[in-house]
């Protein structure tokens, strides 16, 4: 992997991954841009304990341009976009309207190729290995701003799922804070290593999916199952089988084995709900142990922490998706339409292959 580093004309930080070491990357930002100005705020709920991010300016972000107006897409002549170079292998930039920035963290987005009509699932293992190094390397480069506690790697994919631009791509948040989520997988970890004397919860569940029935596959070196909670219809977990608190502590054979495992699973997604069904929305998220300190969950490291990757998806049936409604959204309670088991079985049958 090669990584060039630039800037875009209103000063935001552009970063080429490239698959070749002897790829030239000169192109500058042509476009007449003023800095960027963010009204980012992170505020507490006094009641919940939890933050929210208050970002006014986001309000006037590109909104599903045409394809020929992508500003994820390469420049090309006198079109240009957020891209200077006529072409990329995997880029990473900062976000031209963040809900984080500044002392309230930072947003980066991930394009994964140059090519608008393709999606991760069509990425090759050399191709999605790339992006898997370039997550790896932006959660060290930003695990190291003084403001970031966090850092979410992620993709939104679908206009089901909310997504306003069509090219493939995900997101990168860093947050100046541990986020709620992982907060309570931090206690429920706490609290189980306390009750056991020394046990991990994140062994334990693993070590249980794996000998149960919602297996969904399993490779050497990662495991992938839907969970027995799943809140989502169709929901697979993706855990290193060696235990890692993030992206950076994974080995060679782990990071080797990984596009293979990742991309038939993207692949069975596309095929959950049968032929000629548009795609499949999903969100893609990975999980990875906090920077900053964590005294509060007393007994519990970093090291404790296992990295997985969470992917799911909205939709329950053909045509029909699922909204949170009373329950999810005003008591966080979800209600699964899809027995787990049920959703795994689905998953084993629709293999890519």
């Amino acid at each position: 992997m090669k990584k060039t580093s630039t800037r875009l004309a209103d000063g935001r930080e552009l970063v080429y991954y490239d698959l070749r070491d002897d790829t030239v990357r000169d192109a500058v930002d042509r476009r007449p841009l003023e800095r960027t100005v963010t009204t980012s705020e992170v505020r507490r709920d006094p009641l919940l304990g939890d933050s929210v991010a208050v970002a006014s300016h986001r309000q006037g972000r590109t909104y599903h341009p045409p394809a020929d107006q992508c500003p994820l897409c390469p420049s090309a002549g006198e079109r240009l976009s957020e891209i200077p170079d006529s072409s990329y292998d995997v880029v990473v930039f900062e976000n031209r309207f963040p809900s984080l920035a500044g002392d309230s963290g930072r947003c980066e987005v991930v394009c994964f190729t140059s090519d608008h009509e393709a999606s991760f699932a069509d990425l090759s293992e050399e191709q999605a290995r790339l992006v898997l190094d370039a997550w790896t390397d932006r959660t060290s480069e930003l695990s190291h701003l003084p403001s970031v506690e966090q850092v979410f790697c992620f993709e939104n994919r679908g206009a089901e799922i909310g997504v306003t631009l069509g090219h493939p791509h995900g997101q990168i948040y860093a947050y100046p804070f541990t986020t709620p989520r992982t907060a309570l997988m931090l206690r429920s970890l706490a609290a189980h290593k306390d009750a056991t004397g020394g046990e991990n919860l994140f062994d334990a569940v693993l070590e249980d999916e794996l000998a149960g029935e919602r297996v969904v596959l399993e490779g050497e070196h990662w495991a992938a199952f839907v969970p027995y909670a799943a809140h989502w219809p169709y929901e697979v977990h993706l855990y290193p089988k060696r235990r890692v608190p993030d992206l950076l502590g994974l080995d060679e054979a782990a990071r080797t084995e990984f596009p293979k495992v990742y991309l038939e699973l993207l692949r069975r997604f596309d095929r959950i709900f049968g032929e000629g069904e548009p795609p499949t929305p999903y969100i893609a998220a990975w999980h990875q142990a906090p920077f900053g300190q964590l005294e509060e969950f007393e007994g519990v490291t970093r090291d404790d922490f296992a990295l997985h990757l969470e992917l799911f998806t909205i939709r329950r049936t053909s045509g029909k998706l699922k909204f949170l409604a009373g329950s999810e959204s005003g008591m966080n309670v979800f209600i699964n339409d899809v027995p787990p088991e049920h959703a795994a079985e689905r998953l084993r049958e629709v293999a890519s292959s």
